[in-house]
């Protein structure tokens, strides 16, 4: 019997349960606003992935040079503000709709010096997709600020790409948890400043624990199973279909509904996303665990 079916459905429900995981625990942290606001969840949730990867990766067994370690500061920051932007995004529009506008970062990334005529189609969708999103001309339900706060998370998205490239020779566990701890430095203050005291209650410490865990500790964990036994075209395809994901699960979550030509522009990204993935000559990386 041929065992090679068997060792790609393994890797592919992994990764269908990495973005399943992260998606269901941003939908809880969303849950957390009314508590301690956008920037005291994502404190939580990016100091908790922080100090939960310490303790799993302890990166102080690694050297790590000058030139390195700006590598990593400069990814770690990346992504910190990445991570607010987005909890702040999700305040005032729905989460399915930030996680598409969010995924054209990466997507700008994957077609920045593209020549080729099959990657302007994928281009076409992903800015039909964002036209449809973005309140422009005034029209729309969508909130601007919120869409602003997406787009701002895009922006990070792509040059934590490029960062991450630049960490790339490292050891994945050492760059991710020092990465994490570079993260918390910019997103622990917004987050003590504005939720204050509230930040600290028990109750709400081990929600954020969760939130930590849920949406990063066990997203990282199948990722990284899944990257050694899938081809990455394969791995780019099942993350592209994030934005789905996080908009059925929102909506079974949260309640929050999305119009018809909302979920078309959702199709549109997710449609730009996989194209552009399985006709990439050197696909782009996307980590879904630092997403939301």
């Amino acid at each position: 019997m041929n065992p090679r079916p068997v060792s790609l459905w393994l890797p592919a429900l992994a990764v269908l349960g990495s973005v399943t995981s992260l998606c269901v625990g941003t939908s809880f942290a969303k849950k957390l606003f009314p508590l301690i606001g956008a920037e005291g969840t994502s404190a939580l949730r990016v100091g908790f992935s922080a100090l939960v990867l310490l303790v799993v990766w302890r990166p102080w067994r690694w050297p790590l040079n000058r030139r390195d370690a700006g590598f990593v500061v400069r990814y770690g920051l990346t992504l910190g503000v990445m991570n607010l932007l987005f909890y702040m995004a999700l305040k005032t529009i729905p989460f399915g709709v930030a996680v598409a506008i969010e995924f054209s970062g990466p997507l700008a990334v994957a077609m920045i010096g593209s020549r080729r005529a099959v990657d302007f189609v994928w281009l076409a969708c992903a800015v039909i997709g964002l036209a449809m999103l973005l309140p422009l001309g005034g029209r729309g339900t969508v909130d601007t600020t919120g869409v602003m706060f997406a787009l701002g998370a895009a922006v990070c998205w792509g040059l934590y790409i490029v960062f991450g490239k630049q960490a790339g020779h490292l050891h994945a566990g050492h760059s991710v948890s020092l990465g994490l701890v570079a993260a918390s430095l910019v997103v622990v203050p917004f987050g003590v400043v504005h939720a204050g005291a509230a930040l600290f209650e028990p109750r709400v410490l081990l929600a954020g624990l969760g939130v930590a865990v849920v949406s990063s500790a066990i997203p990282m964990s199948l990722e990284m199973m899944a990257l050694k036994r899938l081809p990455s075209e394969t791995f780019g395809i099942m993350v592209s279909l994030e934005p789905a994901v996080a908009s059925l699960l929102a909506m079974l979550l949260l309640g929050e509904m999305l119009a018809l030509s909302q979920w078309l522009a959702i199709g549109c990204i997710v449609l730009a996303s996989i194209g552009s993935t399985i006709t990439a000559r050197r696909p782009v990386a996307v980590s879904p665990e630092v997403v939301g």
